[in-house]
C-alpha cells in the first residue's frame, strides 16, 4: 500500500505502509474525534449490484477498514445497514489488538445500532454483555422491547421524536468513548453532517463502475460541507483517504 499524500503523518511520500504505519497514518489528531468510513464506486454508488457495500470493497479497503475499527472506542451503524450487511457483534482482529493497546484503547469494541423505531437487528439478538447497544428516540415503538432484549443500560435514548445525533455523540463521550467511528449507511452519515457532528470522512474509491440506481454515500438528509484532504493511500487501483471537515 503506497502513501501518496502523507498529511501530518510524518511519513515520507511513497512509503510502503505496513499495519503499524497505517495506525500512524490514520491516528486521530485529538480526542474527542468523530469519523465516518464509507466506500463508493467510480460512478458514485455506495453499494454494488447486490445492494451491499461489501460487493464494492477490495482487499486493500478491508485492511484500512480493520485499522479504523481498531483505532476506535465504538462503532455506530444504522440498523438498516446492519440488517443489509449482516453485522454481528464486533471484535478486533487478533493481529491488531497489541497495536490497539499501544494507543490506549481497550480490547472490547462496542457496536451501537441506530434505530428510530427501536428494532434490534436480528444478527444482534441476545447480546446483553455490553458489546451491542441501541440508540433510539424516546418515541421509538420498540423501546420497551429493546430494553428487554439488550438490557436497559444498553439502550441509549437520544432525542424525542427522532434520534438526536448530537445527543448520541455526547452520550458516547460521557461513557469515555472519545474516538467514535460510524460506518453509515448514507442516511446516518447525512444525519451526522447535518448535525455538525462529523470531524472526518474516511473514503474509499473503488476502481469499478456499477451502473443502475444505487444510493450515494451521503443520504438526502446531509447538508453541504467543505473538506480538506489529509491523507491518500493506494493499492491495486483502490484509492483510500482521509478528508477533514472544515470548521
Amino acid at each position: 500500500m503506497r502513501l501518496l499524500v502523507p498529511g501530518r503523518s510524518g511519513l515520507p511520500v511513497l512509503t510502503d505502509l505496513d499495519t503499524a504505519a497505517l495506525f500512524t497514518a490514520y491516528a486521530a489528531p485529538r480526542a474527542p474525534w468523530v469519523r465516518c468510513n464509507m466506500v463508493t464506486s467510480l460512478d458514485g454508488a455506495a453499494t454494488g449490484t447486490d445492494g451491499r457495500s461489501g460487493s464494492i470493497n477490495s482487499d486493500a479497503d478491508h485492511v484500512v477498514f480493520d485499522v479504523l475499527r481498531a483505532l476506535s472506542h465504538v462503532v455506530v451503524v444504522g440498523a438498516g445497514t446492519i440488517r443489509s450487511e449482516g453485522y454481528p457483534p464486533l471484535s478486533v482482529a487478533d493481529p491488531l489488538v497489541d497495536l490497539r493497546r499501544q494507543h490506549g484503547l481497550p480490547d472490547e469494541l462496542p457496536l451501537v445500532a441506530v434505530s428510530n423505531r427501536g428494532d434490534v437487528p436480528p444478527t444482534l439478538h441476545g447480546s446483553r454483555d455490553g458489546r451491542v447497544l441501541l440508540a433510539v428516540p424516546a418515541s421509538a415503538p420498540g423501546l420497551a422491547g429493546a430494553r428487554r432484549e439488550l438490557g436497559a443500560d444498553h439502550v441509549l435514548v437520544c432525542g424525542d421524536d427522532e434520534l438526536d445525533v448530537a445527543a448520541l455523540v455526547a452520550t458516547l463521550h460521557e461513557r469515555g468513548w472519545s474516538q467514535v467511528l460510524t460506518e453509515g449507511g448514507p442516511r446516518l452519515l447525512g444525519s451526522f453532517l447535518a448535525a455538525g457532528q462529523l470531524d472526518e470522512l474516511c473514503f474509499t474509491i473503488s476502481p469499478r463502475v456499477v451502473g443502475g440506481e444505487h444510493p450515494r454515500p451521503v443520504g438526502t438528509g446531509g447538508t453541504p460541507a467543505d473538506l480538506d484532504v489529509e491523507l491518500l493511500v493506494e493499492e491495486d487501483g483502490t484509492l483510500m483517504g482521509r478528508w477533514v471537515v472544515r470548521r
